[in-house]
């Protein structure tokens, strides 16, 4: 039987708002447009401008085809780019897939054919495990995805491009979309990760957007810059968060995904 409270309070656009850590992005551009986001060696962005990359990347994710339930993964470490899929994937409704950058190539192909990837952005620092990775993906699981290069301006040691895009390239051939929107449903998956697979076959966690909303707003934290920084490489980013209010310095967290 149902009651008052259960007549003409539908949600809508006026009274309710799916969470997302998409919106973060739009707002930080907004409203401290000006401020530096990104720190990455001689690369440095305002919040302007990782608001616009990561809507050129999302704008060239969806010439792919690339929308809600979509897997794209990504084989990168702390940088730049790095934090423009974490914008941009989302903002489609699509899930990330962020790889742990010490497996190998057989749990990687194992992980890349169970959460069905689509798209894979990749460093060329790791070539070649990717390269093996891709080949197991194909022979063994016949699967065939599009791989997207990234060549770090502050990586200068050996890798090829495995590849149809180059990461800038196809970022400048794409304009940016107007808004990044984010889910209408966030209890939509927003990432999937996996364990190791030590005792038997990856282990994967799956993700809504309330739950990376969540942390991002609530979670107790002494700074406002994140150090991040890549174990073997070195290389490292200073991301700024301007709703944080008080210095914090981040480790790396260890990517870990369903069975």
């Amino acid at each position: 039987m149902t009651n008052i409270f259960d007549q003409d309070l539908d949600p809508n656009s006026a009274n309710f708002t799916a969470l997302s850590p998409v919106s973060f992005v739009e707002r930080s551009a907004e409203i401290f447009g000006d401020l530096s986001s990104v720190v990455h060696g001689h690369r440095k962005y305002t919040w302007a401008q990782t608001r616009d990359r990561s809507a050129r990347l999302a704008a060239a994710l969806q010439s792919l085809g690339v929308a809600r339930g979509t897997t794209v993964s990504a084989m990168l470490p702390n940088t730049p780019e790095m934090l423009e899929v974490h914008y941009a994937v989302p903002a489609l409704n699509a899930v990330l897939n962020p790889l742990n950058t010490r497996l190998d190539a057989a749990l990687i192909a194992w992980q890349l054919n169970h959460c069905e990837c689509a798209v894979l952005i990749t460093d060329r620092e790791f070539a070649p495990v990717m390269a093996k990775a891709l080949d197991i993906l194909k022979t063994q699981f016949d699967r065939s995805i599009v791989v997207v290069d990234v060549c770090d301006s502050e990586y200068t040691g050996p890798g090829d491009q495995l590849g149809q895009y180059e990461y800038e390239a196809w970022l400048a051939s794409h304009e940016p979309l107007s808004k990044l929107e984010g889910p209408q449903n966030e209890w939509d998956a927003i990432a999937v990760s996996y364990t190791s697979g030590t005792t038997g076959d990856p282990k994967g966690v799956v993700t809504h957007h309330h739950a990376g909303w969540h942390p991002c707003m609530f979670a107790p934290s002494r700074s406002s810059a994140h150090l991040r920084c890549h174990a073997r490489t070195r290389r490292q980013s200073l991301l700024r968060c301007p709703h944080r209010s008080q210095p914090h310095l981040q480790r790396p967290r260890k990517h870990a995904g369903w069975h």
